[in-house]
C-alpha cells in the first residue's frame, strides 16, 4: 500500500533574530519542529543561534546576514530563498530599532534610521512575502510592534509613531487576507528585558528604577507572541498592566492619554 507523502516542514523566517525577542521567538519555532531561515545583520550572532539551535531542536535553520534598512534589502533576500527553493509558511518581522529622547535634541539621521527599519523594511518584506501565501492559501505573519503603538510617547515619538504604524497596517491586512488562508498577528510588548532596554538604560539612567513588575520576560514575551501566531489571533499584548494599559489608552480622551504621556516621558528623562 502506497504511503501518503509526509508534509514538509513548515518554513519561519525571522527578522532581528540575533538577540532579545527575536532569538527567544526562534527558540519558540525550532522547538515546534519549524526549519527556520534567521536574518539580522550580524553575521556571528547568527550562526552562533543557528548552531545552538541546530543542536538542541535538530532541523534546518539557515542565517542570513542582512541589513534591511537597505531599500531593496526585502527583494534581494526574496530572491536569494527562492534560489534556495526555501519557501516562506511564516514571516516575522521583529528588526526594530529604539531611540528615546527629545525630538528636536535627535538629529535627523537617527529619525531616519528608525523609519527605515521600522517602518520602510517591515512594508517591504510583507510586500515580498505575502504574495507568495496568498498564492498558496496559507500562512502566518507576526509583525511586532509594542505597548507604544497605542498611545502617543514623548521621548519616544519616532520610535512610538513607527510602532503604530505597525499596529494599523497588521490590522488592516488581517482584514484584507481574511478568508484567503493568511493570517496577520501584531505583538505589542511592553518594556521587555532585551538589549534594547539595556542600551537605552544607558543613555536614560532612570529606566534601571522601573519597578521589576513593568519589566517583561523575553522568553515570556516571545511565547505569548508564538502562541497567538499560530492561532491567528490580530493582537496579543504580553502582561496584564500592558494589556490594561492598552485598553486605557484606546478608551481615554486623547488630551489625557497626551498629558499621562508626556508626564511619564518627563520622568525618565
Amino acid at each position: 500500500m502506497t504511503q501518503p507523502a509526509s508534509k514538509a516542514p513548515s518554513t519561519a523566517l525571522i527578522t532581528g533574530a540575533s538577540a532579545g525577542i527575536g532569538a527567544a521567538l526562534a527558540r519558540c519555532f525550532a522547538r515546534d519542529g519549524h526549519q527556520l531561515v534567521l536574518v539580522a545583520r550580524g553575521a556571528e550572532k547568527l550562526r552562533a543561534l543557528a548552531g545552538t539551535l541546530t543542536a538542541e531542536f535538530g532541523g534546518r535553520v539557515v542565517s542570513l546576514p542582512a541589513d534591511l534598512t537597505q531599500p531593496d534589502a526585502a527583494a534581494r533576500l526574496a530572491a536569494a530563498l527562492k534560489r534556495r527553493r526555501l519557501r516562506i509558511d511564516v514571516l516575522v518581522n521583529n528588526a526594530g530599532v529604539l531611540a528615546s529622547g527629545l525630538f528636536v535634541q535627535m538629529p535627523a539621521r537617527r529619525h531616519q534610521d528608525i523609519i527605515d527599519l521600522n517602518v520602510s523594511s517591515l512594508t517591504a518584506m510583507l510586500a515580498h512575502f505575502v504574495p507568495p501565501m496568498i498564492e498558496r492559501g496559507h500562512g502566518r505573519i507576526l509583525n511586532v510592534a509594542s505597548i507604544a503603538a497605542f498611545q502617543p510617547v514623548p521621548t519616544l515619538a519616532t520610535y512610538a509613531a513607527s510602532k503604530a504604524y505597525v499596529l494599523s497596517l497588521s490590522e488592516s491586512l488581517a482584514e484584507e487576507l481574511r478568508g484567503t488562508g493568511v493570517t496577520v498577528t501584531a505583538l505589542c510588548p511592553g518594556i521587555t528585558a532585551t538589549d534594547m532596554l539595556t542600551n537605552a538604560a544607558r543613555e536614560h539612567g532612570r529606566l534601571t528604577q522601573l519597578p521589576g513588575f513593568l519589566v517583561g520576560d523575553v522568553d515570556a514575551v516571545a511565547a505569548e507572541g508564538y502562541r497567538a501566531c499560530m492561532k491567528g489571533e490580530v493582537i496579543v499584548v504580553p502582561g496584564v498592566v500592558n494589556r490594561a494599559t492598552a485598553a486605557a489608552a484606546r478608551a481615554a480622551p486623547k488630551w489625557l492619554v497626551r498629558r499621562v504621556g508626556g508626564a511619564l516621558g518627563r520622568k525618565v528623562l
